[in-house]
This record gives structure tokens, C-alpha cells and sequence, in this order.
């Protein structure tokens, strides 16, 4: 079990930032960045991946709400495809943490990498677990993406979006194989690059 992390900055514009959307073969990579507000805490805070569907949902407007800050950002299937995706988080990671409308003075980032940026900054390896801040920020990136891809189950149906949001699942696999690929696929991934280059066989 993970400690808290303890940060060497103990100002008030402290960001977190985490993202959402790694392991996917469809759909963009989703970054947030937060900023809490030491004077409205937020009760429930953890890695999103623990918490129920229901808790997130509560949650993310609640960050809205109380937060000092926040800022949800992304890198499309095209960036991912053309830098690739540990590229791509980063850059979805700096994209949120420049659109917030307060500007940190430290920056606590999910992970063992820092995006390249001029803020003052730290990797917390499993800070969403950790950092209350990074906490918020997985919360509000994995709601964000969720819903988008429950509205793409609608746009492509028969894929089984709005229940895998994307992950190589078995349903998704078979769907894969039977309907092709779509427009929000990731083509460098191994599993959609080989249907294109089999579909380029017949």
C-alpha cells in the first residue's frame, strides 16, 4: 500500500494532472488538471479506477464546483497514431494544466514521466491514489471519457463502446473482425493495424 505523497511545496496553486485512455485501441487519450481549493475540501477523493460509476459522477461536478481550477484536454487518434501514445498523455497532460485559468506554481503529475513544460513540477508514481489533486484529475478525465464514449457507441453501434470505452475486450475483438475498423481507431495499435493490413489482402 501506497503512502501519501508528501509535496516540498506547501503553497495554495498546487495543479495535478493524470490521464485517461492509454490502453485503448479507439477514442482519444483524456487529460485533466485541478487545482483544489484548500478551503472547500472535496470528501472521497481516490484513484478513479476504485471508485463506482455512481461516486465518479457525484464527484466530477462536484470538482467543478469547488475547485479553484480545472481543465480537461486531449490528444486526438491522429496525434496518437503519428507520435505515439506515451507521446501523446504527455502532451494531452500539458495541454490540460496550460488551459487552467489559474496558473499553478507546482505541478504534481501522475506517473515516473513529466511532460516538457517550464512548471515547477513532480512525478508521483500511482499519485492518483496519493494526491488528492491528481485524484480530481482522474476523476474529471475518466468521466469525460466515458461519456464520450458512450455517445460513439451511438455513432458506431454494434462495437460495444458505451461498455469496453474502447479496450481490446472480447466483444470489442470480435466487433473488430466483423464491422472493421472505424474513423476513432488508433491504426498504429497491433490489433487495428492488423485488420487494415488483412482487409488490405483482399
Amino acid at each position: 500500500m501506497f503512502e501519501p505523497y508528501v509535496c516540498t511545496y506547501q503553497g495554495d496553486l498546487l495543479a495535478g494532472v493524470d490521464e485517461v485512455g492509454r490502453g485503448p485501441l479507439a477514442g482519444d487519450v483524456v487529460a485533466a488538471a485541478v487545482i483544489l481549493d484548500p478551503l472547500k475540501p472535496i470528501e472521497g477523493l481516490n484513484d478513479s479506477k476504485k471508485l463506482t460509476e455512481k461516486k465518479r459522477d457525484r464527484l466530477f461536478d462536484e470538482i467543478k464546483e469547488r475547485a479553484l481550477s480545472w481543465c480537461i484536454a486531449r490528444a486526438s487518434v491522429a496525434e496518437i497514431d503519428e507520435i505515439n501514445i506515451l507521446q501523446a498523455s504527455l502532451l494531452a497532460m500539458r495541454r490540460a494544466v496550460e488551459g487552467l485559468s489559474v496558473q499553478p506554481e507546482f505541478v504534481l503529475v501522475d506517473g515516473n514521466k513529466i511532460p516538457k513544460w517550464t512548471y515547477a513540477a513532480d512525478a508521483v508514481v500511482k499519485g492518483d491514489a496519493r494526491v488528492a489533486a491528481i485524484s480530481a484529475g482522474s476523476i474529471l478525465a475518466k468521466v469525460a471519457r466515458d461519456r464520450e464514449m458512450v455517445a460513439f457507441d451511438k455513432e458506431y453501434p454494434g462495437y460495444g463502446f458505451a461498455g469496453h470505452k474502447g479496450y481490446p475486450t472480447k466483444v470489442h475483438m470480435a466487433a473488430l473482425d466483423t464491422l472493421g475498423v472505424t474513423a476513432i481507431h488508433r491504426r498504429s495499435f497491433g490489433p487495428v493495424k492488423l485488420k487494415l493490413e488483412q482487409m488490405d489482402m483482399f
